[in-house]
């Protein structure tokens, strides 16, 4: 689904500074969390969205203590939030009238997921190459659930489509590849690269 691939060297600027890298991904959960909940608000009459985000809503929230664990274990303090630029880009081409803002909040939470798989799937390879095994078998995990997520969202966005959500994918994911690049470069899960 993604229109661009993350370099390899990605992994290196994001672990210069883990503290900044594991308090952004907490964040990132903690919104993932926050928006599947924010989607079941805004959709209430789809019995089958409320159910399926409602469980995701819990499993970030799952990934979200473990992220918290992870920066108390390794006696890393929590940072503030920063804004999200990549998500804030990206959400800014949903339309705003439905039923296109329903298909586009669907594919664009889709993409956020899909490209948070692929780094976390770096994330996993770079930690269990450098000898940090703990961190490589959370991150595998973790990314699991993101690619899961990912297809979840985008089976939702199909379900009732008046139009050709696959188009629209295709056009929200070569938007959302030039919006990664623009983003600056950084110990976060959606900084540039």
């Amino acid at each position: 689904m993604l229109k661009s691939r993350t370099d390899a060297a990605w992994f290196e600027t994001g672990r210069r500074d883990l503290g900044a890298l594991l308090s952004d991904h907490l964040h990132c959960e903690r919104k993932a969390a926050e928006n599947a909940l924010s989607l079941v608000r805004r959709y209430p009459g789809s019995a089958a969205l409320v159910a399926r985000l409602t469980r995701l809503a819990h499993e970030e929230t799952s990934h979200l203590v473990q992220v918290a664990a992870l920066l108390e274990e390794r006696g890393l303090a929590l940072r503030t939030d920063t804004p999200n630029h990549y998500a804030r880009g990206l959400l800014a081409l949903v339309r705003g009238n439905e039923p296109g803002r329903r298909v586009d909040a669907l594919l664009c939470a889709a993409l956020i997921e899909a490209r948070s798989h692929e780094r976390l799937s770096l994330l996993a390879e770079g930690f269990a190459r450098s000898g940090d095994a703990e961190l490589g078998d959370i991150y595998t995990a973790l990314a699991s659930a993101e690619d899961r997520h990912a297809e979840l969202y985008v089976e939702l966005a199909r379900e009732g489509a008046r139009e050709d959500v696959d188009a629209r994918l295709d056009e929200l994911a070569a938007r959302e590849a030039e919006i990664l690049a623009a983003v600056p470069q950084g110990s976060r899960v959606h900084s540039s690269r």
